[in-house]
């Protein structure tokens, strides 16, 4: 069935649906990971966004149920250079087509993923209507231009969660952390777990009185989707939390709002950090890890305060991948440390946090 990815500069490509009759939108980005399509396609940070696949060949393995890193898929499309069209592994349960026809999500293969991979890195991440149903390019390319994008919107209220919970498993946990959920991937849920955390997890709608009622001995701020400038709610009770010297970690979309609370500013970039292959240097030690990443915003470094410190630097680009506070007990990094899909280099980071819990025990 033809497809036709229309993007708001005018550029069209065509290519097939696997996945039958549908239409989409969002902003068109791409992903350099060779493997964890499932995880990709179940991180809450791609609310909002159509995943290109610079990998030639999608869906070998399948799908499972174990490797999901939400509750549900949360991209709004998938582009691949082609769908297998068998599967073969021996924890597979579905495949990805069927997958992606239970989650509603639209996908299209035999597309040249590489030329919309180089057309992005030129012109920028863009806003892009993917359809099966409209046979008009000028129509879809209107659409496309009229659609809302990124930028101001709260993409975040979409997937937290909308009540407080306890994460199953982590009830025994010795050190008491609570989580602000603006889409996080279980991933970090299991890590923490397992380090002997209790995770109090709470939706983005939160009260820094809430929290700090808990008198938890850390605080843990997630990954999302979106503009962290989108959620000026969140912004201001993250501040009051952060001041009272609770120790904070966070991570990704969690970066950027400690940025913004701290005092600093965040920017779009103009085709931001999508794969498993990302090198950052920690600017104390010149220790290099490859890291995990998706992010379309960044810190702006030269907008902090005197009193924050930049950590780390993408080695591609020069932005902000880390950051602390000289005087309080606060933390972030942009990348993902919890991988799913990606390296391990920087797991060590969450021992870092349980530690810095520990002493201020």
């Amino acid at each position: 069935m033809k497809a036709l990815i229309a993007l708001e500069d005018g550029t069209v490509f065509e290519g097939r649906s696997f996945t039958g009759p549908g239409e989409t939108e969002g902003e068109l980005v791409f992903n350099t990971s060779m493997t964890g399509y499932q995880e990709i396609l179940t991180d809450p940070s791609y609310n909002g966004q159509i995943v290109t696949l610079t990998y030639p060949l999608i869906g070998n393995y399948g799908v499972n149920p174990e490797d999901v890193e939400s509750y549900k898929a949360h991209a709004r499309g998938l582009i691949v250079g082609e769908c297998s069209r068998i599967t073969s592994n021996w924890r597979c349960t579905q495949s990805l087509p069927d997958y992606l026809r239970d989650a509603n999500i639209l996908g299209v293969d035999q597309v040249d993923c590489r030329a919309i991979t180089l057309h992005i890195r030129s012109k920028g991440a863009m806003r892009c209507v993917v359809s099966t149903q409209e046979p008009n390019p000028a129509n879809l390319v209107r659409r496309a231009k009229e659609s809302p994008g990124l930028v101001g919107r709260d993409l975040v209220t979409e997937v937290s969660t909308k009540q407080r919970y306890v994460y199953p498993g982590s009830e025994a946990g010795t050190r008491k952390i609570a989580v602000l959920d603006c889409g996080i991937k279980t991933n970090q849920l299991r890590i923490l777990r397992d380090l002997g955390c209790q995770l109090h997890v709470f939706p983005n709608n939160l009260k820094a009185d809430d929290i700090l009622g808990l008198k938890p001995d850390g605080f843990f701020l997630s990954n999302g989707p979106g503009d962290p400038e989108g959620v000026p709610h969140v912004v201001a009770e993250l501040r009051k939390i952060v001041t009272s010297g609770l120790p904070t970690f966070g991570i990704c979309f969690g970066h950027q709002l400690l940025g913004l609370a701290l005092g600093g500013k965040t920017y779009k970039l103009k085709f931001g950090h999508r794969g498993g292959n990302q090198p950052v240097i920690e600017l104390a030690t010149g220790r290099v890890d490859i890291t995990s990443q998706n992010h379309g915003f960044a810190v702006d470094i030269k907008s902090l305060p005197s009193d924050v410190e930049t950590t780390h630097i993408n080695l591609n680009d020069k932005t902000s991948e880390g950051q602390r506070h000289k005087k309080l007990p606060v933390f972030s990094v942009q990348y993902h440390p919890e991988a799913a899909p990606g390296p391990n280099d920087a797991f060590h980071l969450f021992d870092r946090f349980v530690k810095m819990v520990d002493q201020a025990r």
